[in-house]
């Protein structure tokens, strides 16, 4: 009698597997992407998955962490390089209109779409308190801005900074319904315009030290 052997498990490119698992994800939502649509996209085997990347929740969380350091950088680079908060909003808009259109992907923000309509808590309150922390950031700039010169006086850093965040969720859903980069960028050019200008001149020293949504 022989005793069958067991097979060795599949091996895969985790990187890829993370990539392919992104676009599922970022396609159709955290709450209607199944554990078969996952195996099927990613080519592994459900006790792959298990064992590579723990349940369905512990693998978005880590997609959450890679796209935020691949396709949804662009936010970060803008706050990290520009010298004041409404040159950061600004590029940060503009190339929004961009990335959130460009071909090779799912249209608009991961981040902001991925758990519309999700009822399940514990996933989609992290990324609800990840939009809100992006828009304190963008609060508390604006409001270093104003005290250092940057910004003229009265300028209401809340109100600004909520409307900076409405216009970036605005266009992750406008381009999923099929705005073009073209139009898209017209709408950040219009954004910008209801921003104060920077005082001349105070601009030169400021954003030191300033957080990045």
């Amino acid at each position: 009698m022989t005793t069958k052997q067991r097979g060795r498990p599949r091996s895969f490119d985790r990187p890829t597997a993370l990539e392919q698992a992104t676009m599922a994800f970022w396609e159709h939502g955290y709450e209607t992407t199944s554990v078969s649509d996952l195996t099927r996209v990613m080519g592994i085997s459900a006790p792959s998955l298990y064992a590579a990347f723990g349940d369905k929740k512990t693998l978005f969380e880590e997609v959450v962490e890679v796209y935020g350091q691949s396709h949804g950088a662009f936010s970060a680079r803008a706050f990290e390089e520009e010298r004041t908060v409404r040159d950061a909003v600004g590029r940060m808009l503009r190339e929004a209109a961009v990335r959130f259109t460009e071909p090779g992907h799912p249209h608009g923000c991961l981040v902001i779409s991925a758990t519309a309509g999700c009822t399940t808590p514990e996933v989609a309150e992290p990324l609800r308190a990840r939009r809100n922390a992006n828009i304190e950031a963008i609060e508390d700039w604006i409001r270093r801005d104003v005290e250092s010169g940057v910004l003229p006086p009265g300028t209401d850093a809340r109100a600004l900074a909520r409307f900076s965040g409405a216009v970036l969720q605005g266009m992750s859903q406008q381009a999923r319904d099929g705005a073009t980069e073209a139009e898209l960028t017209a709408l950040a050019e219009t954004a910008m315009r209801a921003w104060p200008e920077t005082t001349d001149g105070a601009a030169a020293g400021a954003a030191a030290g300033s957080a990045a949504p």
